[in-house]
């Protein structure tokens, strides 16, 4: 008889307890999920927000939070404050959705920087603009080849440094400059001029005299000039040199 107690007794425990267990899961779950039915808020705008100050609004609006980062480095922008946010703001959304916040890289990305030598400047500019690079200063240097117009001759940076996303260079570009053309003057005369008047009258001329070439005559002056190189009365670049030749007598 006591036995037959005992088992009703423990057999009443159990059903309590599954009774208790049933009744707490109408309260905690089934409720909550019927009461909510058909319920959403609005997802409030916390861009340009803080992180943390963010994630308060959001819970105050019964939402919850998700960090997630942007996909590139942005220049100047904290890397706390939220520049994007997933659903946007103004959607409608069940209760404790999850809102994404999007935030800036905190680390900036390195990259090599390239050999600009030869290139040309508009090229090079589109170069540092895809790395946000800021082109600090462009010293022009004259260039008598006109290949080496606007091209870049010198970067401040050597090539294959490694930078960071926001550095600056600068570059020396060329800027082409006709070569300047000196002035000709003509060639005096000096056929029949003893060699040593001949070479005073090149000199003030603005040439210069060089080999002396001789050839015999016994018919000619000796020691005068019988022929130049230039030619007299001919246009050349001062400095020129002027060949000569002269008579001598035979032996």
């Amino acid at each position: 008889m006591n036995t037959m107690m005992k088992k009703a007794a423990v057999m009443v425990a159990v059903l309590l307890v599954l009774l208790l267990a049933v009744v707490l899961f109408i309260d905690k779950v089934v409720m909550p999920s019927y009461t909510a039915h058909g319920t959403s808020v609005l997802v409030p705008d916390v861009q340009k927000m803080q992180y943390d100050d963010a994630v308060r609004a959001l819970r105050k609006s019964d939402l919850s939070a998700g960090k997630s980062f942007n996909v590139s480095y942005i220049r100047d922008i904290d890397s706390n404050m939220v520049i994007a946010q997933r659903p946007g703001a103004g959607s409608t959304v069940k209760p404790g959705r999850t809102v994404y916040l999007v935030v800036n890289k905190r680390e900036k990305p390195e990259f090599t920087i390239p050999d600009f030598y030869g290139k040309p400047l508009d090229e090079v500019r589109q170069t540092l603009s895809r790395f946000d690079m800021t082109l600090r200063d462009v010293q022009e240097q004259v260039v008598y080849d006109p290949l080496e117009d606007g091209k870049v001759l010198g970067q401040s940076l050597p090539p294959s440094t490694v930078v960071s996303f926001g550095s600056s260079v600068s570059l020396i570009v060329g800027k082409l400059e006709e070569s300047p053309v000196a002035a000709k003057i003509a060639v005096p005369n000096v056929l029949g001029l003893l060699l040593n008047d001949a070479r005073q009258d090149i000199v003030d001329a603005g040439l210069n005299t060089g080999n002396v070439l001789y050839e015999y005559s016994s018919i000619l002056v000796p020691n005068t000039v019988i022929n130049q190189k230039p030619a007299a009365n001919s246009l050349s670049e001062p400095g020129r040199v002027v060949e000569l030749t002269i008579v001598i007598t035979p032996d």
